[in-house]
């Protein structure tokens, strides 16, 4: 064996991916985006409240809530839908979105710098 082998090398390369998933936070409430993932319970619902963006969901959102679903699934959170064998975290978030059960809401920021709330069973998804 040479002495150029260091087995620390290897594992700190192993958990470089894992400290981005700790920023996820961080790359959440990024200002840049026009939009943002929050949970269901730390909004309150507008009711009869006159709404100026449409009720469809972009590809962006959708990307952005799977992507954040799945995370969610992967640690563990409880589903919402009846599984029949699935194992994969994201095929669980888009069988969960197809169904619209996914307690997640989804703010819609305007350029007054007012914002909107739309919650995922409120929005129509265009697949």
């Amino acid at each position: 064996m040479t002495e150029d082998f260091d087995p620390e090398d290897i594992v700190g390369e192993e958990f470089e991916d894992e400290v981005d998933d700790e920023n996820l936070d961080e790359i959440e409430q990024n200002e840049d985006e026009n939009f943002s993932v929050l949970p269901a319970s730390e909004t309150k619902p507008q009711i009869n409240q006159k709404r100026t963006t449409t009720p469809f969901m972009t590809k962006y959102e959708v990307a952005r809530v799977l992507g954040t679903r799945a995370l969610q699934i992967a640690m563990n959170a409880p589903v919402m839908v009846e599984l029949e064998g699935e194992t994969d975290a994201l095929q669980i978030a888009m069988k969960e979105l197809r169904a619209q059960k996914i307690p997640i809401v989804i703010r819609r920021y305007l350029p007054d710098g007012s914002y909107e709330d739309w919650g995922v069973d409120e929005l129509i998804i265009d697949e």
